[in-house]
């Protein structure tokens, strides 16, 4: 018992180092200092300076609001001339982190509740009224099939129906877009952004610019990248597309928002930076329902008191508006935590080359043996 305490007071106290030997070997000494080197590049330049690993970071919350300005007028058939405004072509007039913008419309004035014969197809032409069976609708109607069979033209019949009448045309989209001079629209774009974990916000709108200068800048990529109002005819070209060709059945933009700040230094350095996207299928030709369209309707009454509603197929680019990215800030723990790790590596290295420099001391001291051995036998063959 008394022997084994001993043994393990003699464990605990006692301090092993390891054996240094030099080896005065070319290629084990440049393969060494080759793999001393690309961790030292690793750590420094790539974790630390690189990757900024000395650095804690956080992602950025935010918000956007939009304000869209412009006038265009349209003298076509079936609008006659008329006027636009922002609260004519930005529908909704709010949206969260999105706004849409109409390019183009196809209008059906003055309907009112009744029977009028459906549109030719298919499913509604008819010959008689055992074609249409009364009561029958689906997704596809524009009304309720009253049963009879009437004339749509002189030379085609087609099941009446009960519905808005008369029935929407969509079977010709304008070209080209009624609308087109919306390429020359602005819009204001008002984004706030915060970085929690250090206590800092900021916004687009940089603190130095004034009030004129809000009124009279437009974005440029090389003239003036922080001005806040865009041309939408200029994101449309940035992400290579066309905007009169877009305009005529609509499409989705991107506007990507990215801060990616560096908060060891000063605020002024942290400021946005935009990029336009595409971001559905631009091959109409190759697309099942192209473009982006939806429809809506204004009521009103008519002298006699009659419920009427102008019906709007409107056809425009709703503009999708992402915000992203990261700031990073000087800390201890990571710098400390990413130099530990090189130090890690460079222990890791160092004992496995310590284990073939034994390796090769040992074979070096056998081989000093075996001829030592050898000479001394020779020696006694001699004696003898």
């Amino acid at each position: 018992m008394a022997g084994c305490c001993t043994s393990v007071c003699d464990f605990i106290v006692e301090y092993d180092t390891p054996r240094i030997v030099l080896i005065k070997n070319r290629k084990v000494g440049v393969v060494n200092r080759v793999v001393q080197l690309a961790i030292l590049a690793y750590v420094i330049g790539w974790v630390l300076v690189w990757e900024k690993g000395y650095q804690e970071f956080d992602s950025t919350i935010g918000s956007v609001t939009t304000k869209v300005k412009g006038i265009a007028i349209t003298n076509s058939t079936p609008l006659e001339e008329h006027i636009w405004d922002a609260a004519d072509y930005v529908i909704p007039s709010q949206e969260e982190n999105s706004f849409f913008v109409m390019t183009n419309v196809i209008l059906t004035k003055n309907q009112v509740q009744g029977r009028c014969p459906e549109l030719p197809n298919e499913r509604t032409r008819c010959k008689s009224d055992i074609d249409c069976a009364s009561g029958y609708y689906n997704i596809h109607s524009n009304g309720v099939l009253t049963g009879k069979c009437v004339k749509y033209n002189e030379e085609v019949k087609t099941c009446e129906i009960f519905a808005w009448c008369p029935v929407e045309n969509d079977t010709v989209i304008p070209k080209p877009a009624i609308l087109g001079a919306a390429e020359n629209f602005t819009v204001l774009i008002k984004n706030n952004i915060a970085f929690p974990k250090f206590n800092f916000s900021k916004r687009n709108i940089l603190t130095n610019v004034s009030a004129s200068y809000l009124k009279s800048c437009q974005f440029n990529r090389k003239n003036d990248p922080f001005c806040p109002i865009f041309r939408l005819g200029d994101m449309v070209q940035e992400a290579g597309q066309d905007f009169q060709k877009l305009a005529v059945q609509g499409g989705v933009m991107g506007i990507l928002i990215e801060w990616n700040c560096n908060l060891d230094q000063p605020p002024s350095k942290c400021v946005p930076k935009y990029v336009f996207r595409r971001l559905d299928n631009k091959n109409f030709g190759e697309t099942i329902s192209p473009g982006f369209n939806f429809r809506f309707a204004k009521y009103f009454r008519n002298t006699n008191g009659t419920e009427t509603r102008t019906l709007f197929k409107t056809y425009g680019i709703r503009f999708e508006i992402e915000l992203f990215g990261h700031a990073g800030k000087f800390n201890i723990i990571p710098t400390m935590i990413n130099i530990g790790s090189g130090l890690a590596l460079l222990g890791m290295k160092s004992n496995y080359y310590k284990e073939k420099k034994y390796k090769y001391v040992e074979d070096y001291e056998l081989g000093i043996e075996s001829e030592t051995s050898y000479g001394a036998t020779q020696n006694s063959g001699t004696t003898n």
